[in-house]
């Protein structure tokens, strides 16, 4: 059963909550590995299928599970930060590819679809865009907690996969930011091309990040870093991640934008993403190095800078493919094939 948190008012429950997650079924893990080990093949063969299918099951609880119900979120927020010109794209694309979302216009719709999953659009106050965080810290507490419940709530409790997504002009900015703020370095070590900013926007961007972290940098604490210098749209994928979390239902992580997000509750509990795997490693410059901060190597890698959740959504049919070859192979002894 997910915490209820919708009448959250400060961040001790949200916090409670992540650090007090279960863990995988430790039963259902030595049972998958157990199994995998009788399957028709050498050991070792299908490779990092084989890990991901026994990481699997051990968060579903099930040594022989399928993936039946996916679901994809994508979430929307708009960016103060925008004003200081750090977007190829003005604010009000946000708004309008909600609505091609709704439609089934987007690249996520027909990536979702073929993956047979589920997809949720939620925009949070795109008519109110967060401040901007070199002025200031972008959202309240207040705005803080209602994009965390936004997310947390936006979960299906029957799903058995998510991926989380995002569309938010301006948006890998705060990323940046809140990537450097994490784990340090220099602004342009985290700051790319995003929708594809010439080398004069890239070094405006890469101001507009150091000015960020020099004015909130200071804190430790992920959800206050995410606070100061994030979006709505990111604390909600946090918000989705962490309920996920709580509800042992195993993650795809997408882009460089949502590994930010993912990265400030990995900052709160050192065992939050434990249920997450990278879908893929986008073109996105300090998306790799991001990764590797948090020890999670792609399935994918194709060049991908889309967001929208469209690489975790990709790599959903190859986890769905490690589960379908663990758990619909026939062992040796029930293939009658001698296991040398």
């Amino acid at each position: 059963m997910l915490p209820d948190l919708t009448d959250l008012t400060d961040l001790t429950d949200f916090r409670t909550a992540l650090s007090q997650a279960p863990g995988p079924d430790g039963d259902a893990l030595s049972a998958a590995q157990d199994r995998n080990g009788q399957l028709t093949k050498p050991p070792g063969a299908l490779g990092r299928l084989e890990d991901l299918a026994i990481w699997y099951a051990g968060w579903r609880g099930d040594a022989r599970p399928q993936v039946k119900a996916p679901q994809v979120v994508v979430f929307a927020g708009n960016h103060g930060v925008t004003a200081q010109g750090v977007s190829a794209f003005p604010a009000e694309v946000t708004a309008q590819m909600v609505l091609n979302f709704q439609h089934g216009g987007a690249a996520i719709n027909q990536l979702a679809g073929a993956a047979g999953a589920r997809l949720d659009v939620h925009a949070l106050d795109l008519d109110r865009p967060t401040d901007d965080f070199t002025k200031g810290p972008a959202m309240s507490e207040a705005d803080l907690l209602d994009a965390l419940r936004t997310g947390w709530a936006a979960v299906d409790p029957s799903a058995d996969l998510l991926v989380v997504g995002e569309m938010g002009i301006g948006n890998t900015t705060p990323a940046a930011a809140l990537a450097c703020a994490l784990y340090g370095g220099d602004a342009g070590d985290w700051t790319g091309r995003g929708t594809g900013v010439d080398a004069a926007g890239l070094a405006n961007k890469t101001r507009v990040v150091a000015e960020g972290v020099a004015l909130h940098g200071g804190s430790d604490d992920g959800l206050e870093i995410l606070r100061c210098l994030g979006g709505r749209e990111i604390a909600a994928m946090a918000g989705a991640i962490a309920a996920a979390r709580v509800l042992r239902i195993p993650v795809i992580l997408d882009g460089f934008i949502c590994t930010a997000a993912a990265a400030c509750l990995a900052r709160v509990s050192g065992a939050a993403l434990d249920h997450a795997v990278a879908g893929h490693q986008s073109a996105e410059s300090a998306h790799a190095s991001l990764l590797q901060k948090l020890g999670k190597q792609p399935l994918l890698s194709l060049g991908l800078r889309l967001g929208e959740g469209s690489g975790g959504a990709l790599a959903i049919n190859i986890l769905k493919s490690a589960v379908a070859c663990h758990s619909g192979m026939a062992t040796f002894a029930e293939a009658g094939v001698t296991d040398g």
